[in-house]
Order: structure tokens, then sequence, then C-alpha cells
């Protein structure tokens, strides 16, 4: 079952013809502003136009499931930002620009936030999180909502990467049946297709940089406190953050100049407006004298080609003027997993619990509904269970001396492991592949990500991770990751850039059904 919506609203929203004369694939936000600027396009054309690619390859074709609902407002909107540029008045680079907001996130266009959920299908709240006022500020349209891994992938941990129950499986754009990864799925699926010309997703830990590599493109988790959570659908206070996913790093950063800022309602985000600045000024960046430690896998962890392609990054690095660190004694603490499991599953519980009893009005008001409601929906259970919420449901609260115990250690720990690294190597950044490549969609078995796990460590420190295409194994999409200290976020979008510049690596996706299917495995005839 869909949310019926957005596709009520799409024909009369995309008109009699679609604007497909502008083609809006592959297209970077300073050449849409550049065509907007001139006359060659509007942004209700541009608007028009990814509706019509939503059409063509999200509902139809290739049918990516990226997107759970598209914006009723989304034209007038344009056109109200057309008529302040006819009036010489220009809000920024960001000005008439569609962008995509992930369905955990609140908006005040009449679109339900849903977090993927049958539960939430009614939840519509007419409220704009903060980050999402700050890019209408910005002259963003919003355009949509995207499918994700319902919520947030923190429910069964035999979960399938990208399926929610509200808007079905989530499909990879260059192998279809491989998978998008997750929780922010639908935003790196459409991304990478060109059905926005950005997306916002949100991660706890993995899901802003999982995507991000296994769609090939741009995914920047923030440091923790830089961007509001405030109307975000939570699961964690301590790690939970909204960040840019974008086909190219300047397009992220102008992404992350707009929604990062202090907010009352989030006391995390207090250093936000002391700490954020102008991200997208990336003119002078450069790898030159830039110490990068790369953690260096175990002999046979990274599969030959993705092994390869390292390889290939660190020679263009170095190319650039970088020193490359090898660590390769790093051990994560064994204990440090146990601690976030503990600790996420009690803050999800007091989070969610404050979130749904501030909902206007909805059918689930409490964790404990929440797990009654899926239990007696077996569209919500035919896949997998609920295992991470009933544990959740069973946690003590915020004051629970094992909580707190765990909290601490936990942020301690990783602090003080990527905080060791920093310091006694001198290190501007530590590097290593975000995953391994996108692997099959298995809907009986969950995924595992592939090796190496870079999320965890930034995720539980709170602080920055960059993703950014490097190359493909077989035709998918591999990251490099650029991890580095609180509030280095400014100086982590720059390496990035700069390495990015120097490589070009992203290609734009195929949709091709299968790499099981090629030639090479067919029968000889």
């Amino acid at each position: 079952m869909k949310i019926l919506l957005s596709f009520v609203f799409l024909a009369a929203l995309l008109g009699p013809a679609a604007a497909a004369a502008y083609e809006v694939a592959e297209k970077d936000i300073a050449t849409l502003q550049a065509d907007m600027a001139v006359g060659r396009v509007s942004a209700a054309e541009l608007v028009r136009a990814y509706l019509a690619r939503i059409e063509a390859l999200d509902r139809n074709g290739p049918q990516l499931h990226a997107i759970i609902a598209v914006n009723p407002n989304a034209v007038a909107d344009a056109q109200a930002l057309d008529a302040e540029r006819k009036a010489g008045r220009l809000r920024g680079p960001l000005h008439g620009i569609p962008v995509l907001i992930k369905d955990n996130i609140e908006t005040a266009d009449p679109m339900p936030t849903t977090a993927g959920s049958l539960a939430l299908a009614g939840n519509v709240t007419h409220r704009d999180a903060p980050l999402v006022a700050r890019l209408r500020a910005a002259g963003a349209v919003i355009l949509g909502k995207t499918n994700l891994s319902e919520w947030a992938n923190f429910r069964s941990s035999d979960s399938v990467w990208g399926w929610s129950g509200v808007g079905g499986l989530v499909k990879n754009p260059y192998v279809l049946d491989r998978n998008a990864c997750g929780s922010s799925s639908g935003s790196g699926a459409a991304v990478a297709a060109s059905l926005a010309a950005a997306a916002i997703g949100t991660e706890t830990n993995g899901s802003l940089v999982c995507p991000g590599s296994f769609n090939g493109i741009v995914s920047f988790k923030p440091t923790v406190g830089l961007v509001s959570r405030t109307h975000v659908v939570p699961i964690s206070h301590s790690q939970d953050t909204a960040g840019p996913m974008a086909r190219s790093v300047a397009d992220a950063a102008l992404v992350l100049s707009a929604i990062a800022g202090s907010d009352p309602a989030d006391a995390m985000t207090a250093a936000a407006d002391t700490k954020k600045s102008d991200f997208a000024a990336l003119a002078g960046a450069s790898l030159r004298g830039k110490r990068l430690g790369v953690i260096t896998a175990t002999p046979g962890a990274l599969p030959a080609q993705t092994a390869a392609l390292l390889a290939n990054a660190l020679a263009a690095l170095k190319g650039q003027g970088a020193d490359i660190i090898e660590i390769n004694d790093f051990t994560p603490p064994p204990q440090i997993s146990t601690d976030e499991k503990l600790v996420l599953q009690v803050e999800f519980k007091a989070d969610l619990n404050a979130y749904l009893a501030s909902l206007p009005a909805g059918r689930v008001r409490s964790l404990s509904d929440l797990i009654a409601f899926n239990a007696a929906s077996p569209r919500e259970t035919i896949l997998f269970g609920q295992n991470i919420l009933t544990e959740s449901q069973a946690r003590g609260d915020l004051n629970d001396p094992d909580y707190v115990h765990a909290r601490d250690e936990l942020k301690s720990l990783a602090t003080g492991t990527l905080d060791d690294l920093f310091g006694r190597l001198h290190l501007d950044a530590v590097i290593r592949p975000t995953n391994g490549p996108a692997v099959l969609t298995d809907r009986v078995r969950s995924a595992g990500y592939g090796s190496p796990d870079s999320a965890s460590l930034p995720a539980e420190a709170g602080y920055p991770h960059l993703t950014v295409p490097m190359g493909y194994d077989h035709g998918l999409p591999v990251g490099l990751s650029f991890i580095g200290p609180a509030w280095s976020d400014g100086a982590i979008l720059a390496l990035g850039h700069a390495f990015e510049q120097a490589t070009h690596a992203r290609k734009p996706p195929v949709f091709l059904p299968s790499l099981e299917e090629g030639s090479a495995l067919a029968p000889a005839r």
C-alpha cells in the first residue's frame, strides 16, 4: 500500500505537457542557478521537469520506489520564487532549487511524515522542522518526501534495508536488484537518479554514508549538534543528525550552509551558530600537506576490486600532495557496540514516546502502541519482525544507572579512540573505504553492510563523516570516507572536494537489472 496523496496531485502538477524540454539529469546546483538567471528555465519548470523524471523512473520504468510523496505545493512555491527573482529579490544559491526530504522529517506541506510506517500514514503535522524552515528561507523548493528503511532501520535486527510498509523497497539505480542501503535509501537513490537537485537524509549510525556510498553520491554526516533535530522522528538524541546528500561536494556544502544553525528547542545545537560557516567556500580547497590516516584492512577483508580502488585513491591523494599515514594497529574497543545498543534503545524509547505524544493526532501515542499496531498489521510484519522495538520497550528510562554508565563510556571510548588517532598522528582526517559494493537485496535474510564498518566510531563520537565516490567495483559504486574531529565540518568538506576534483570518479547510474544476468553468466548457446 502506498500513500496516494502525492500521485493524486501528480498529473495536475505536471500539467498537460510535462516540462521535459529542460534536461535536469546530472545538472549541479550552480548550473541550474545559472540557467534560471538567464531565463533558460524557471523554478516552476524545474519542478515539473523533476516531477516528470519521478514519474518516468520512480513510478514507471525501473520503478525505484525512492519517493513516498510529492509536494502538491511545489509548483506554486516555485512560481512564488520565480516572481521574487523577476522582482530582483534572490535569497541565495538555493533560490528555486528543488530538494527532497527524507520522510522522517516534518514539513508544513500537506504530506504525512511517516518514517515509512503505516502507523503514521496519517501524520500530517503542518509543522516545518527547523532545518526545513531554513531550506525554505534559503529559497529551496520542497519537492517531496523520500522512502527509507522503516523507523530509520530501528525496528528489527533482520530488517531489509530500504523497505518500508508505506513505500515498499527502494532499488539501487546502478543495479536494480542491489540494495540502496539505509536508512536514507530513498534520498540516496533519488539523488543518484537525478530526481532532485539534492536531498536531506538522517543518520544515527551509517544511515547517511552507507546509502551515499552504495548509490554513488556525496553524503555528509555533520558534527552532531550542527543541524537541528526538532520535528524529526527520533532514535537517539546522542547520535541523531540530518545531513545533505548530493551529486557533488559543492552541492552538499551549499545545502549544509542552509540547514546548519542553532535551535532553542534542541539543546545540542547551542554552539551551532558559532561553528557554522560558508561551507561552500571551496575554491581554495587543497590536499597539499594534509595528513590523512588510512585505516588498513586485514588482508582479504576487502573485495579485490575495492582494494584496488582504494590503492588508486591513495595514489590520487598522494599525487595532490597529501601525506598518507598507514594505521595498521587499529582495533575498536570491544565493548563499544554493547554500550551503543543499550544507549540507543533507552534513548529511542524515551525520545519516541515524547515525539509521538507531541503529534496533533494519531493512532499511536507511544512505543507500546506502535508495537501493538505492528502486531495487528500483516503488512508490517510480512518480511521481518520488531525485536528492536520490543527490546527498547523493556529498557529502563534515562535515569537508569546502566544507561548512564553506558552512555558515558560509549562517548568516552568513541571520542577517545578517534582523538588519539588525530592527536598522536597529527592527522587532518582519517580515511577508509566507506563500505564494500552494494549487496544483493535479500527479502528472506537481512543484508550485510560488507567490510569495513566506517560509520560506527564517528557516529558514536558525533564527529563529521563524508563519503565521496572513488570508483566502481563491477559497476557498483564504492565511496571513500573522510572522518574528522568535532566541528571540523568545513575542513572535511574541503578535503573531499579536493579529492573529487582530482579524480572525477562519479558516473551516472545505468539502471542495469542485474549483474548476475550478464552475458558472462548466461548459458552457452
